[in-house]
């Protein structure tokens, strides 16, 4: 009975402490709706009122939505003990199904970039103790969200100090991947309305691609983290982003591991890019 009762404590204890997650409804004047988000508090943040704190951007992926990061994981707790352990603000934003975090120039409901951008951050600094100043602003996403991280942090380098990818849908392309008639066909079909036909508008395509962006990557010089899992179907891509980025001298870090295009990798994953992001924020003396 004592051991039960101590353990029914130290259970207690152990919530009582825990991060906290609010979902918090951010409007989109640029799309004409409202998409929800959600805000990972670390335990520390109830305590320390007069404390401002990094920001974590975490993207989901393709056919994915905001809470992905809090259900899908074996680790239901994983993102809530590394805003723990980091001392960070943790938000998980919308960013549709196929939409990729870009501003579509054929569907004014699908502005994503502006959104994530103008109107996610704003919303997040006004409602949280904030570092409102990109030394204290990071991202980082897997599939989609890796493409959105780096192509977000590489366009607006004046919101962020680092970025991460995870198994990154790095190329939009259809030209540089090995599909069969029928995945062709259903990609076409999911990229008509965010960017048209490839076909007919392929700049569009090579344009909004990350692995086209080395050259403004350089340019910025963001501490950036590429990961990939060598068993992953995007692996190669990665491995050209990273190939172009040692030819333009651009310093990264690049990690291939063991692992495919699952929950799996990406739970293993993610506390390594936080890692990574928590010692860029310390070095801007971001930190708690």
């Amino acid at each position: 009975m004592r051991i039960i009762l101590a353990l029914f404590l130290l259970t207690t204890a152990l919530t009582a402490h825990a991060a906290r997650v609010d979902t918090v409804a951010i409007p989109s004047a640029a799309m004409n709706k409202t998409y929800r988000a959600a805000v990972v508090l670390p335990a520390s943040y109830a305590k320390n009122k007069k404390a401002s704190y990094p920001v974590l951007y975490l993207l989901h992926g393709a056919y994915g939505h905001f809470a992905d990061w809090l259900k899908s994981p074996a680790d239901k707790q994983l993102v809530h003990r590394l805003a723990d352990q980091y001392n960070l603000i943790i938000v998980l934003p919308e960013g549709e199904t196929f939409a990729f975090y870009l501003d579509s120039p054929v569907n004014p409901g699908s502005q994503f970039e502006t959104y994530l951008t103008k109107e996610v951050i704003p919303k997040i600094d006004q409602t949280y103790r904030t570092i409102r100043d990109r030394k204290g602003r990071v991202i980082s996403g897997l599939s989609m969200g890796g493409h959105g991280a780096l192509y977000l942090s590489a366009r607006h380098p004046d919101l962020y100090c680092a970025a991460g990818s995870m198994s990154g849908a790095l190329d939009l392309q259809t030209k540089n991947r090995k599909l069969t008639p029928e995945a062709a066909a259903q990609r076409a079909q999911l990229w008509a309305p965010v960017l048209g036909s490839e076909t007919a508008n392929p700049e569009r395509f090579s344009a909004n691609s990350v692995v086209n962006l080395t050259d403004l990557m350089q340019r910025n010089n963001l501490p950036l983290l590429i990961d990939c899992g060598v068993d992953d179907g995007l692996i190669d891509i990665n491995r050209e982003v990273h190939r172009r980025l040692l030819y333009n001298h651009t310093p990264h870090d690049y990690t291939e591991r063991p692992g495919a295009h699952t929950w799996d990798y990406w739970q293993n994953a993610l506390p390594y890019q936080v890692l990574f992001l928590h010692l860029v924020l310390k070095a801007n003396g971001a930190t708690l």
